[in-house]
């Protein structure tokens, strides 16, 4: 017999853990609507496989919280614990090793009280620590699968596989021997070897429960194998053994410094056992004894190889909104098989938006589209003048709004007020980016589009006979204001102040102003796509219309008539916002130019040349007036 130095020690695959994503939605329902606050340990049930194609997997799933336990062929099911703290400092903080001392010492009460007699399920067992961030769907979790770290024992020989000691006859007895014991016994089972025939046995057959100990000699262990289903697809024996071995000796003392004989009975796909392995097991005669005193091992190792627990990020199948924007995503993609095959969904998804605003109009809007954030400013307005205490604030505003504006592609203005979309269609003109802008009345509402990149006066280039204006030549919000705009608050009651709009109002404008740039970001000419005068002209080139169709400058629509129209109009050189003079003053004097505008908005009127035009009115007025009074006086001679 070779010496104990000679020997190989036996080394156990462990077992690597599997968590189904139906787990954590069975859990994350039973922790909000059962457990709440609770952290009591819940019985779980978990499975691995005997599979010789598969490995030492061992799962659970949304089943795992059942009563009983889902079977499956050729797969042995485990009952474990599962223990989740509320706190995630608990988790991190807790005593690791008293955690799996005490799972260890659950499973040291059934080897002591010989129930993994009669009952080989309860030898075998594990539980998962765990620690669940419910807002974001991150769960922290460590399994265990305790097993005492003595005795150590040693192989004689390499395993063999069982096809050399078994013939084909006494290989379809044993199939037919497992095949016929209870769920419950498959675990560890014995198998003797006859000289014509092979039984399997449940190990009551062969251990004596009532005996605390019994002796060798009550097994015949020249035909007697003990057996378990073996997780492992290596040379090597499962984590089930590790368990089996400690348990044996237990109630078999004199076992030590004796050799066994034990197969890891292994299926493959086409119900065959030829995989199966059996070891010529050495046991040294030591003082070593398993159980009290003796150290717990199990703690599973994480994805890096160390000691450490695992992290299941499950937001992308369990947070609403996510899951929210796969439908949007998929409801898109069914577009382009039939409906819209050149839909083009990249640029959608390139495409970063900015809300200015985030009140009923700008939540409707936001609700079409996806991943918003806000951010919070005051953003400053004509006519109302900024104090010496506000003025640092007043700047940290206009910063912020204008770094918001660089780093978007397309500004929705939805404010609640004239005055307030100045400062962003300002900004917007001079950084050239697309402006959808949206305004409610009580039954009525505006959404159009700005145009983007041309100046004024190549705009009025183009006389108003032709069919459609480019998409750089459409003017903005405020081309068809001749006075600047100022403070609309003051002197107002409480509900002229509110928007006060009846409820359909703001959900269709809000999807019309999605719909529209929708339509912009696909029309093959962008920002330059073209709008008409006179979109009922049936003599209009259809050849102008986008992958969504035509899209019109603006939409005005009146709920009480339940009528739209389509208004286009163009750049107006003198315009209070886009023009160039206006551009080039907020260019060339920042800040300075702004104040003056913020102090008074007849700073703009006299800038652009409102001032004069308003002064030719009057003086056109008042001739026709002074020709009127000549003509009553020539009446009266």
């Amino acid at each position: 017999m070779s010496t104990n130095k000679e020997l190989k020690v036996v080394q156990y695959v462990p077992f690597k853990s599997f968590v189904h994503p139906s787990f954590w939605h069975s859990f994350t329902d039973i922790k909000l609507n059962i457990d709440k606050l609770e952290e009591a340990k819940k019985d779980i049930y978990g499975r691995y496989t005997y599979r010789e194609d598969v490995g030492t997997v061992f799962e659970v799933d949304g089943t795992s919280f059942n009563k009983l336990p889902e079977t499956e062929q050729y797969y042995i099911n485990v009952k474990g614990t599962l223990i989740n703290v509320n706190k995630l400092e608990d988790f991190k903080h807790s005593d690791k090793s008293i955690l799996l001392n005490n799972s260890g010492e659950e499973v040291w009460l059934n080897v002591k009280s010989k129930a993994w007699i009669t009952e080989p399920s309860r030898l075998i067992n594990f539980f998962i620590y765990s620690y669940s961030d419910l807002k974001k769907y991150r769960y922290y979790y460590w399994f265990g699968f305790p097993c005492p770290n003595q005795p150590t024992v040693y192989i004689n020989d390499e395993p063999v596989l069982i096809t050399t000691i078994f013939n084909e006859q006494q290989l379809e007895q044993l199939n037919k021997g497992f095949n016929a014991l209870d769920l419950t016994q498959r675990h560890y089972f014995t198998v003797t070897k006859n000289t014509n025939f092979v039984t399997v046995d449940c190990l009551s057959k062969i251990l004596d429960a009532k005996k605390q100990v019994q002796s060798k000699n009550d097994i015949n262990l020249s035909i007697t194998y003990f057996a378990f289903t073996d997780p492992s697809c290596s040379t090597s024996p499962g984590w089930p053994m590790r368990l089996f071995i400690a348990a044996l000796l237990e109630h078999c003392p004199d076992l030590y410094n004796t050799e066994i004989n034990i197969i890891g009975l292994r299926y493959s796909a086409n119900g065959s056992l030829q995989k199966s392995q059996v070891y010529n097991i050495k046991i040294p005669q030591t003082s070593e004894t398993s159980g009290e005193g003796v150290g717990w091992v199990g703690w599973e190792r994480n994805e890096k190889g160390a000691l450490g627990p695992k992290l299941a990020v499950m937001s992308s199948s369990m947070d609403p909104i996510k899951l929210a924007e796969s439908s949007s995503d998929l409801n898109m993609r069914l577009m382009k098989w039939r409906l819209v095959p050149d839909l083009d969904l990249d640029v959608m998804k390139r495409t970063k938006c900015l809300l200015l605003g985030a009140g009923t109009l700008g939540c409707h809007v936001a609700r079409n589209l996806l991943n918003s954030k806000s951010i919070f400013a005051h953003i400053p307005m004509p006519g109302y003048p900024v104090g010496e205490d506000l003025m640092e604030e007043m700047y940290n505003n206009v910063k912020l709004v204008t770094d918001a504006i660089v780093e978007h592609d397309v500004i929705f203005l939805l404010l609640d007020s004239r005055e307030a979309r100045w400062l962003p269609t300002v900004i917007a003109a001079l950084h050239g980016k697309i402006v959808i802008n949206a305004a409610l009345g009580f039954d009525s509402y505006l959404v159009m589009r700005h145009g983007v990149g041309l100046n004024a006066a190549d705009a009025e280039g183009e006389g108003l006979r032709a069919a459609t204006v480019p998409g750089g030549r459409l003017g903005c919000y405020f081309c068809n204001d001749v006075t600047a705009p100022g403070n609309t608050f003051a002197e107002r009651t409480l509900d002229q102040q509110c928007t006060v709009t009846r409820p359909g109002v703001a959900a269709i404008a809000g999807a019309l102003a999605v719909e529209m740039l929708a339509a912009l970001l696909q029309h093959p000419l962008g920002v330059e796509a073209p709008a008409v005068y006179n979109p009922d002209n049936k003599e209009i080139d259809s050849g102008d219309d986008g992958v969504l169709g035509s899209i019109p400058h603006s939409i005005r629509g009146f709920l009480h008539s339940y009528q739209s129209v389509l208004p286009t109009c163009a750049k107006f050189k003198q315009c209070i916002a886009c023009s160039d003079v206006v551009l080039n003053a907020y260019k060339d004097k920042g800040t300075e130019f702004l104040l003056k505008v913020f102090e008074s908005g007849k700073h703009l009127e006299r800038i652009t040349g409102l001032e004069e035009l308003h002064k030719s009115a009057e003086l056109s007025d008042m001739l026709a007036f002074s020709d009127d009074e000549d003509q009553v006086n020539i009446d009266n001679e």
